[in-house]
C-alpha cells in the first residue's frame, strides 16, 4: 500500500470516473470498491469508495455528495514521450464535456484537472543557455495544449 495516495471527492458519479480513468492507460486495475448500505448516506448499493491504480499509481475516489467540487488546487501531472501521446490523451480526456485550459492543462468532463506535458519541455525549458530556456517557456506560455515541434523550434531559436 502506497503511504500517499490522491483521493478524490466525487458528487455521485465516482465509479464511472473511475472506470473512464482506467480506460485511459493500458496499467490500471482495480485494489477496492466499497459499496454504501441500508445506512447510507448515498444510495444503496452505489459505489462509497473505489481505489485503483494507474500505471501503478494509487487513487481514490469517494462519492460524497455536491459539497466539494474540484478544482485546479488538485491535477493529475501526467508525463509523456511523444506528440502522439499527448494528442490521444488529450483528446480521450476532453471527450464528453473536457475543456482545454492553457500550458498543458485541461479540465475533464468530470471537472478534475489533468496536466499534459511532454518530457522533451524539461530538458529544453532547463538548457544551461538561459536564453533558448527562455524562448521555449515563452512559447509554452502560448500553448493551450504541448506541441513539441513548436518547442524545439522555439529551443533552435
Amino acid at each position: 500500500m502506497q503511504k500517499i495516495t490522491p483521493f478524490l471527492w466525487f458528487d455521485n458519479n465516482a465509479e464511472e470516473a473511475m472506470d473512464f480513468y482506467m480506460s485511459l492507460f493500458e496499467d490500471a486495475k482495480v485494489l477496492s470498491i466499497a459499496r454504501y448500505g441500508e445506512a447510507g448516506p448515498g444510495k444503496k448499493g452505489s459505489v462509497m469508495t473505489a481505489t485503483f491504480t494507474l500505471n501503478g499509481q494509487e487513487v481514490t475516489l469517494l462519492n460524497g455528495g455536491p459539497m466539494f467540487p474540484h478544482s485546479h488546487a488538485f491535477s493529475f501531472y501526467v508525463v509523456v514521450d511523444t506528440q502522439k501521446e499527448i494528442d490521444e490523451l488529450w483528446e480521450k480526456l476532453l471527450a464528453g464535456g473536457g475543456k482545454e485550459v492553457q500550458c498543458g492543462w485541461l479540465t475533464d468532463r468530470f471537472g478534475v484537472s489533468w496536466q499534459i506535458v511532454p518530457k522533451a519541455f524539461f530538458a529544453l525549458s532547463q538548457d544551461p543557455d538561459t536564453e533558448k530556456a527562455q524562448r521555449v517557456v515563452a512559447a509554452m506560455l502560448k500553448m493551450v495544449k504541448f506541441d513539441i515541434a513548436a518547442l524545439e523550434k522555439a529551443h533552435a531559436g
